[in-house]
């Protein structure tokens, strides 16, 4: 009776672990979230793992990562047309997304924060 008792505990636990991995980390569709950047020419100025004209999408996600806000200021940042400082010390108007979807560029927003 002890082992069928032990064998439904690590049954439920086992089934639980998924739980414990973030929902978000779970639900980004990288396809999705590369081919808007794709059609935003994010690539142009970013790379997943290197630095162009901008910070490489895996130095984004370590300088917010725990941060509380990240996807609101990430998701701004985007949309807005706000200014992006560059090394050298001049500023442009970052391009906006190509989309209005807010479901698409949360997807986009955690898959970069994702990197």
């Amino acid at each position: 009776m002890r082992f069928i008792r032990t064998r439904f505990v690590l049954a439920c636990a086992a089934a639980l672990v998924p739980l414990a991995v973030s929902t978000s980390a779970m639900a980004v569709d990288a396809t999705a979230a590369q081919q808007l950047a794709r059609q935003s020419n994010c690539f142009k100025c970013h790379a997943v793992d290197k630095k162009k004209d901008g910070p490489a999408y895996h130095d984004v996600a370590v300088k917010y990562k725990d941060k509380p806000g990240a996807v609101d200021r990430l998701t701004q940042h985007i949309t807005s047309g706000e200014k992006a400082k560059f090394e050298d010390g001049h500023e442009e108007e970052h391009p906006m997304v190509k989309t209005k979807d807010p479901a698409a560029i949360k997807n986009l927003v955690e898959w970069i924060l994702a990197q």
